[in-house]
């Protein structure tokens, strides 16, 4: 069997976070900042960071339409916190002109619980895990509505909504890679044939 071939998104955010919880797994991972590096991938991770910067940066880079597209035709795709309102299909609260990839029937609130110092960690129980995870939000969107096509794989406690999956698309609101968890990547993985 070959081994997955994982790219990170490399255009802002905790890219180093991802590279090295994926290098602990059984893939190859680059960072993806060229459409080559893009094509050469057999699924996507979009990390946290600004998701307004990850946006402006990837039109400026001459990679947000072929994001959007190899999403839009399969390509297995994960995205925490920014990289979850970037795989919504629509943002609320978002900047002048800022537009998601979309991949995720999902209306996803940016800043929805506040500023840094709002920041916590909790242990999540997420769909298709065998065990609750460590979970770090900082600065962290809520999913606000799911559409009929995606799945709901994780809620707080209170009910609010923090990860989803539609197909070989998974969002969630957390930072698992900030706290060393790799479970969550695991499941994208074990997604990709």
């Amino acid at each position: 069997m070959s081994t997955k071939r994982i790219g990170v998104l490399a255009l802002q955010g905790d890219v180093r976070e991802h590279v090295a919880i994926l290098e602990t797994l059984d893939c190859s991972v680059s960072e993806v900042k060229t459409l080559a590096a893009l094509q050469a991938i057999d699924g996507l991770v979009i990390p946290g960071g600004e998701s307004t910067t990850i946006y402006k940066l990837s039109e400026i880079f001459g990679l947000y339409q072929p994001i959007k597209d190899v999403i839009a035709e399969g390509l297995p795709v994960f995205g925490t916190c920014a990289g979850l309102i970037m795989l919504s299909s629509e943002i609320v609260n978002s900047a002048s002109g800022q537009k998601p990839f979309g991949g995720i029937d999902a209306v996803v609130e940016r800043n929805a619980f506040g500023n840094q110092n709002d920041s916590f960690e909790i242990d999540l129980n997420v769909k298709g895990i065998d065990h609750p995870i460590h979970a770090a939000f900082i600065r962290a969107p809520i999913i606000a509505s799911v559409g009929p096509a995606a799945e709901v794989i994780a809620t707080l406690p209170d009910g609010r909504i923090v990860g989803v999956r539609q197909g070989n698309a998974m969002g969630i609101s957390f930072h698992p890679e900030m706290v060393g968890e790799a479970a969550v990547h695991e499941l994208f993985l074990r997604s990709i044939g």
